[in-house]
């Protein structure tokens, strides 16, 4: 039973999520292609967050009083810590000395790419 549970927790979270089965595509090979992309974007995400921290995945839960701050993180935890990983280095590499105005810019579009 927990086995099927988890597996069903798993499918619910790519479905969720991820976005798995919302693709609107017009051929059955297109359909099992954004399915797959799917299904690797779910497996990265939990590969990244493997090895690490709870709290670093967590963050912050002030924002749902009722959630309880002792649960394991879930998908879209995971999720959310790694888009943030990203965005902090995106804002890392901007913050150099010496850039042009093109330069800001175009990091400015990026970052703004990345946060929508």
């Amino acid at each position: 039973m927990a086995a099927r549970f988890s597996l069903e927790v798993t499918f619910r979270d790519l479905k969720e999520v991820v976005g798995a089965g919302q693709q609107q595509v017009r051929r059955v090979r297109a359909s099992v292609g954004a399915f797959h992309v799917c299904l690797w974007t779910f497996t990265m995400t939990e590969a990244w967050a493997w090895g690490r921290d709870k709290d670093g995945l967590v963050g912050h839960r002030s924002a749902s009083p009722w959630d309880d701050g002792a649960r394991r993180p879930s998908h879209a935890d995971k999720r959310r810590a790694w888009r943030r990983e990203l965005l902090a280095e995106q804002i890392h590499t901007v913050l150099r000395p010496g850039l042009t105005e093109q330069e800001i810019q175009a990091a400015a579009e990026r970052l703004l790419d990345l946060a929508a």
